[in-house]
């Protein structure tokens, strides 16, 4: 049988217009396709709740590709060493509390997983703006990357979910949109974000967990996200706070919903 390209092109603009109308409503919309907001993903979608993830690029991973200034290696602490394990990723020790793993087994690994789990991924999506009823965050303003990057003057769509997860990392994405609009009345000590602080691993890793939180009615912040929004500091090229603040948030939610 001859391969029609009509076909082709059919059957992927009619699958993907299926996956996107199908997750118009859901449960949990997530910004941010990196380690937080993967395994945030995986195990809302373990626990039954429908959830999906936009990240703007067109990987998913955020920083966990590059391991440490582009050697390919991260390092997670004994806590987090469970979340490994749960999805199947190979480490080693390299000493007491230390232990490293392949960059790139973990994040095709995580991905793989969460999939297959049930999260809904869409890349190259980028949420430009926030859907909310007074005092609530309600859902997501989204649109293409590519036109955001080029400028181009083009009306975006709507989805709407019980909760939003701010995993964008330093950038806070999502946290900025809503500081805009609510003039002081986020959950933290100055009512805004309070900024990210300098490296220090040991603390940062900490504060990941505390600062895993609800920071305006029906959007949380996980990951660096976290930190940035709380005044944290980062913490480098160790994923173990990252791993388990999206395990936490995870678990957060699926207890609300």
């Amino acid at each position: 049988m001859a391969l029609d390209e009509i076909v082709i092109s059919r059957a992927i603009i009619d699958r993907y217009y299926q996956k996107l109308t199908d997750n118009l409503e859901t449960d949990v919309a997530i910004v941010g396709g990196g380690p937080s907001g993967i395994v945030a993903g995986y195990f809302l979608a373990q626990a039954g709740k429908k959830v999906v993830l936009f990240e703007r690029k067109l990987s998913i991973g955020g920083g966990m590709w590059g391991g440490g200034m582009l050697f390919n290696e991260i390092v997670v602490q004994k806590a987090a060493l469970p979340i490994l394990e749960t999805f199947g990723i190979r480490y080693r020790q390299y000493q007491e509390d230390y232990y490293t793993a392949d960059a790139i087994e973990a994040v095709a690994t995580l991905t793989g997983v969460a999939v297959r789990a049930g999260l809904t991924i869409f890349n190259c999506v980028t949420v430009e703006d926030v859907l909310m009823r007074p005092e609530r965050v309600e859902g997501l303003v989204i649109n293409w990357s590519p036109v955001e990057m080029t400028g181009l003057h083009v009306d975006p769509l709507t989805v709407r979910s019980r909760f939003v997860v701010d995993t964008t990392g330093h950038a806070t994405e999502v946290v900025k949109v809503v500081e805009r609009k609510v003039n002081g009345k986020l959950s933290t000590a100055t009512g805004k974000i309070d900024g990210e602080k300098s490296m220090w691993a040991d603390r940062a890793e900490t504060d990941t967990l505390a600062n895993t939180l609800e920071v305006y009615p029906g959007l949380y912040v996980a990951g660096m996200a976290a930190n940035a929004t709380f005044g944290g500091p980062r913490m480098g090229p160790i994923f173990g706070g990252m791993l388990l603040s999206g395990e936490k948030v995870a678990k957060d939610l699926a207890m609300r919903l």
